[in-house]
């Protein structure tokens, strides 16, 4: 019998491919990372000092403050409601902190802060203007039209020709005088009205709102109260002059004149009482 040729297994032999060889990793330095962080602290550090140099030069520093706007409050006054201001550095100074201070003042209805490069602040104020001389118990106060009392009536404001407003008085909170709103608010309507009519303004002595839907006026040179209601105010105070001579040939000491009814109006003599 012939040999057979046994077939050759490939699984016992050693495969013929090379193994491949491993690759070497990347390697940064360590001080490439280094000298980045160096070189961000450096730039942090730059900036930071350069901020503090800006911040502390003296050229941004508040030395001048100038005042406009404003009327009865002096110059003066209006600085000392800001002292302390100059010397703040321009830039970081908080300008509404110190806008609160002005408006603290209760003569100033609103004010504005504006910075002017390098080292000056404006202060521009609108002041409050009186509406009349509020009788508020036994002191006489100067009210404006939103019953914001603005200071005490005294012989400095005796160059302020202003009517005398009675019944404005609020319900007293914690032992502070108030004024009511709604009647101040009457009481400056009447007097817009008036604004048309100068003479007629003039000629207005005493407001009384004591009742919030009927304004109460004496005239100058007439002791009759003249009861208005709480609209058609000019109508009415010149219907009442245009009638004013006539009425005092037939009463010739009148308490009051109702005008609150256009089509008639109702006199009562003084000393007579009501019924």
């Amino acid at each position: 019998m012939g040999a057979v040729a046994a077939p050759s297994d490939k699984r016992f032999r050693r495969a013929h491919v090379k193994p491949a060889r491993r690759r070497k990793l990347a390697w940064r330095p360590v001080w490439v990372g280094v000298r980045a962080a160096a070189l961000l602290a450096l730039c942090a550090y730059g900036a930071w000092r350069g901020a503090a140099l800006v911040l502390e030069a003296p050229a941004l520093t508040v030395s001048r403050v100038v005042v406009s706007g404003h009327e009865r409050l002096s110059r003066g006054e209006v600085l000392a409601l800001v002292d302390g201001l100059q010397g703040r550095n321009i830039l970081t100074v908080r300008l509404d902190e110190w806008r609160e201070r002005v408006l603290a003042s209760a003569w100033v209805a609103d004010a504005t802060l504006r910075r002017v490069l390098p080292a000056t602040v404006e202060v521009v104020i609108r002041e409050r203007t009186p509406l009349g001389i509020g009788r508020l118990g036994d002191r006489l106060y100067l009210v404006d039209a939103a019953g914001v009392i603005v200071d005490e009536y005294g012989p400095n404001y005796a160059d302020l020709d202003l009517p005398i407003i009675d019944g404005l008085d609020a319900r007293p909170s914690a032992g502070q005088t108030r004024v009511d709103e709604h009647r101040a608010a009457l009481a400056a309507r009447l007097l817009a009205s008036l604004e048309t009519k100068p003479a007629l303004a003039d000629r207005v002595s005493q407001i009384d709102v004591s009742e919030a839907r009927d304004a109460v006026v004496i005239l100058e040179g007439d002791g009759a109260r003249l009861r208005l209601g709480d609209a058609d105010f000019v109508d009415r105070l010149e219907g009442y002059l245009a009638l004013a001579p006539a009425l005092r040939e037939r009463v010739a000491d009148i308490d009051y004149v109702d005008l609150r009814f256009d089509e008639r109006l109702y006199v009562r003599p003084r000393g007579k009482a009501d019924k």
